[in-house]
């Protein structure tokens, strides 16, 4: 079946809802996840793609064991705190760690007890608070651990977590250093900010910077939020991109050649904001999700290069997983 998958979309206001059908057909998640509340990170367990983690605002986590069908909140000290980001340890999946606002937590018993991350990151940031957006086990090293921070640049520990370096600046305005999107890839560390796509090939001691084109002359700046390498051919990258945060224009720009050149893919409808998030998974490589924050949901199942408009809209979508069934 074409649309023989898992969709996950974590909203602003609607909770969490699931569709079984590749978005045919939509439920509501009611309990414990409450139908109204906020859901900002999603993510599928690297061992289990029916396993995944959700993080929300104010109610700490919640995972689900059968894709999503049902959950179980994770008792945790995050308390009020925002989830931002939530991530998995590739080589023990034990350990998950939580990216809240500000900082984050982490569990080395699969969410039985925790450590309060203590990063030293700026908490006099544009933004007030920061937020972890991201946050990555490196696959190649597990005692590696990348978060982006929202904004306060790259930080990075070497002893899984213990103690953090915050990375050299990502460029000369502190927005370069709002992070958005982060992925590994091709020995090379990416992320995504209000300027554009920026590429670390020295373990993110330095940093390039690919700008967008702007939509319109009058445009600050080409704004871009997340992004997502297919699991399959690391060479290909997607970036959500739009005229500004919330937006009221956007596109996915897809690289085919690790970031040297881009193009928007062809999108059924243009979006109605930036694009704010994207999903794929490892077990179904060829099936990419991307969604505007303000409630599109557009799916392609052949790796990016047609795609389709979900009939059925959100409000404000934050995050967005897919598996297999």
């Amino acid at each position: 079946m074409a649309n023989d998958f898992t969709i996950l979309v974590g909203t602003v206001g609607q909770g969490m809802n699931v569709s079984g059908d590749g978005g045919e057909t939509w439920s509501k998640i009611r309990n414990p996840i409450p139908s109204e509340c906020n859901i900002r990170a999603l993510r599928t367990y690297p061992d289990n793609p029916h396993r995944i983690l959700a993080g929300s605002d104010g109610l700490g986590l919640f995972r689900s064991e059968d894709n999503g069908v049902s959950w179980e909140s994770i008792e945790s000290p995050i308390g009020d705190l925002q989830v931002w980001s939530v991530a998995v340890d590739p080589a023990n999946t034990d350990t998950i760690f939580a990216g809240t606002r500000p900082e984050g937590f982490r569990s080395r018993d699969g969410g039985k007890s925790w450590d309060k991350l203590t990063m030293g990151v700026d908490m006099n940031c544009p933004v007030g608070t920061p937020r972890t957006t991201n946050m990555i086990v490196d696959p190649r090293d597990s005692n590696t651990i990348w978060a982006g921070i929202e904004v306060d640049g790259v930080y990075k520990s070497m002893d899984g977590g213990d103690q953090w370096v915050h990375l050299p600046e990502l460029g000369p305005d502190p927005f370069h250093g709002d992070i958005h999107g982060m992925a590994l890839a091709n020995n090379s560390v990416y992320c995504t900010s209000p300027f554009g796509f920026a590429t670390s090939t020295d373990e993110g001691e330095s940093w390039d910077y690919h700008y967008f084109p702007k939509f319109n002359p009058t445009d600050v700046r080409s704004y871009c939020r997340g992004m997502i390498v297919k699991p399959d051919n690391p060479d290909v990258m997607f970036v959500g991109n739009g005229d500004f945060i919330p937006g009221v224009i956007g596109c996915v720009q897809r690289t085919k050649d690790a970031g040297k050149t881009w193009a928007p893919v062809d999108l059924p409808v243009v979006p109605n904001s930036v694009v704010y998030w994207l999903a794929n998974n490892p077990e179904i490589p060829n099936v990419v999700a991307a969604a505007t924050l303000f409630g599109y949901v557009y799916v392609s199942t052949d790796g990016g290069d047609t795609w389709i408009k979900l009939q059925k809209e959100f409000g404000e979508i934050r995050s967005l997983a897919i598996s297999p069934n």
